[in-house]
């Protein structure tokens, strides 16, 4: 859709940065924490703020000011601010209109009493000096220090939209390369190109999101700077043992997950929204602290309606067309890999992270 390479090569480079170099910089706070560091990066382009002055809602002052950048808020290729803090425990987040994908995404998932309890309380949508915006249920509100990951979703992460241009780029071509110069078919270094597809397929099989339905993004331990850079987490071993480290031999925790994670899945197994819609880029995000453990499915920015006579199981392999995305394959795998965890506690050497 683009007009010129240079559109397709800034484009590309905030997916990029988006879906593998998430800048996720969760601070503690004197008193609270927000979601917002987690949800600017996945859904909006964003790099996290660098101080964690912004993680103290303004309690006094009920209007939000866009053109205000609160001190150490970093922005990516240059995108406006995409979500800030509100009033305690609400955080607001950019959307293109109020019948937005992710707009009309929440206000199905809150109709079914049952999925509303495995995704953020969704507060409204509302214009502001012309801009848009969701309000959601801060997920970090009443935890204390905790410790937090981020999974992104499914075994596909882009829309079907986003990959049907089939112009052989050069640009694209590089990029792969420059990650791994074995990856190029004779075909392909022979025309020096590839297509967006490609370039997308392979980005997949770098993390385990293509095998596995679910890759680590980021994580962050108590009393230790976040691990922001994940990808090549890709292996049953790496993903056992990276899971490991972040749960410190809490079994109680382990078990809590478990149960809140085979929870979840049964719900959208049974969901009415999820029969219905293909759930692209979406992440679970797990938070617990000495009191409490916590799982929520986020980010609904892709998420579209099927289109009709479209049935999907969220576990069949994609094929162009089919809609399918590996969603509940991946809650599959990321039920068994704490499963693993559980069931081999204390036998083996945990990843140093």
């Amino acid at each position: 859709n683009n007009n010129s390479n240079n559109n397709n090569e800034k484009n590309d480079f905030e997916n990029y940065m988006t879906d593998y170099l998430s800048q996720r910089d969760i601070l503690p706070a004197p008193h609270r924490m927000s979601l917002l560091k987690f949800l600017a990066i996945n859904a909006l382009e964003l790099s996290a703020p660098a101080t964690p002055a912004l993680l103290v809602h303004n309690q006094t002052n009920q209007h939000f000011n866009t053109n205000v950048k609160p001190p150490g808020w970093m922005q990516l290729s240059g995108h406006p601010e995409s979500i800030l803090p509100t009033t305690a425990g609400i955080v607001r987040k950019r959307v293109a209109n109020l019948t937005d994908n992710e707009v009309l995404a929440y206000k199905m998932l809150t109709q079914e009493p049952q999925t509303a309890k495995i995704v953020p309380q969704f507060y409204g949508a509302q214009e502001v000096n012309g801009d848009y915006f969701i309000e959601l249920q801060d997920l970090l509100t009443g935890f204390k220090d905790p410790c937090v990951m981020d999974i992104k979703m499914g075994c596909r992460t882009f829309l079907e939209s986003e990959v049907t241009n089939k112009t052989l780029r050069s640009d694209l071509y590089k990029k792969m390369v420059a990650v791994d110069p074995l990856a190029p078919t004779p075909e392909e270094e022979e025309a020096q190109a590839i297509t967006k597809l490609r370039y997308m397929l392979f980005r997949e099989s770098m993390s385990s999101s293509q095998s596995k339905g679910f890759r680590i993004e980021a994580l962050r331990l108590r009393g230790r700077p976040p691990v922001k850079d994940l990808k090549t987490v890709r292996n049953s071993d790496q993903i056992t043992q990276t899971i490991e480290q972040f749960l410190g031999a809490k079994r109680s925790v382990t078990k809590e997950l478990i149960k809140r994670l085979k929870q979840m899945r049964m719900i959208m197994e049974k969901s009415t929204f999820f029969q219905r819609h293909e759930i692209v880029g979406s992440s679970i995000f797990i938070v617990y602290d000495d009191d409490k453990v916590g799982a929520w499915l986020i980010d609904f920015a892709k998420s579209r309606p099927l289109p009709a006579g479209v049935n999907v199981n969220h576990r069949a392999t994609w094929i162009p067309g089919n809609c399918e995305e590996g969603l509940l394959k991946g809650m599959d795998e990321l039920i068994n890999a704490f499963e693993n965890v559980y069931a081999s506690h204390g036998s083996r050497k945990c990843l140093q992270i």
